[in-house]
């Protein structure tokens, strides 16, 4: 899939952990893991909200698409 996912590159500048993120946004370990590595087919606008606003970025800061 070309497009490329880098919450985990944001996640480490900010010195975040999975755990910490996940109780945070109000979803699970597992699923912000599936979503980190790219699996995930979709993602809802009101988590990537509450990502960005807890990791005081902007959208294209964790979601990139490549040719």
């Amino acid at each position: 899939m070309p497009i490329i996912i880098n919450l985990d590159v944001i996640m480490a500048k900010r010195k975040i952990s999975s755990n910490e993120l996940a109780e945070k946004i109000g979803i699970t370990a597992a699923n912000l893991s599936v979503l980190k590595t790219g699996k995930a087919k979709a993602i809802r606008f009101s988590t990537l909200d509450k990502i960005c606003e807890i990791l005081q970025c902007q959208p294209g800061d964790i979601l990139e698409w490549i040719n």
